[in-house]
């Protein structure tokens, strides 16, 4: 299903891949987040995605009432609060994509993959 915006010009739909690099982009600007990852379903090894990848970090669903449903896989910094990391992410990520597509933001969840030290 993709999000759609009623205008009295007439609809948009708009793809799931476009609302996950929206909200990918928005969450590692956020402080303590080092980047998206991705989980191997073959080895359950946990990858950092590189910049032009980011989207496969995040898992996009529209619900009913066109509704987004947003899942991130992330890796954080060693030493910050995940809690604070995670409301920051939640905060910029609700904002921006509300912004950006004009559908409302239902529900975030974050799934923290790992922990990487910075130098």
């Amino acid at each position: 299903m993709k999000g759609k915006l009623s205008t009295s010009m007439g609809n948009v739909y708009i793809d799931n891949n476009v609302i996950a690099k929206c909200a990918g982009t928005a969450a590692v600007e956020c402080f303590g987040v080092v980047g998206m990852a991705m989980v191997s379903m073959k080895d359950g090894i946990v990858k950092l995605v590189k910049r032009e990848y980011i989207s496969k970090g995040v898992n996009v669903t529209i619900q009913q009432g066109n509704v987004i449903s947003i899942d991130f896989h992330i890796i954080v910094a060693y030493g910050v609060s995940i809690s604070a990391v995670a409301d920051n992410l939640i905060s910029n990520v609700r904002y921006k994509v509300e912004e950006f597509t004009g559908l409302k933001v239902g529900k975030i969840n974050i799934f923290v993959e790992g922990v990487r030290v910075i130098d």
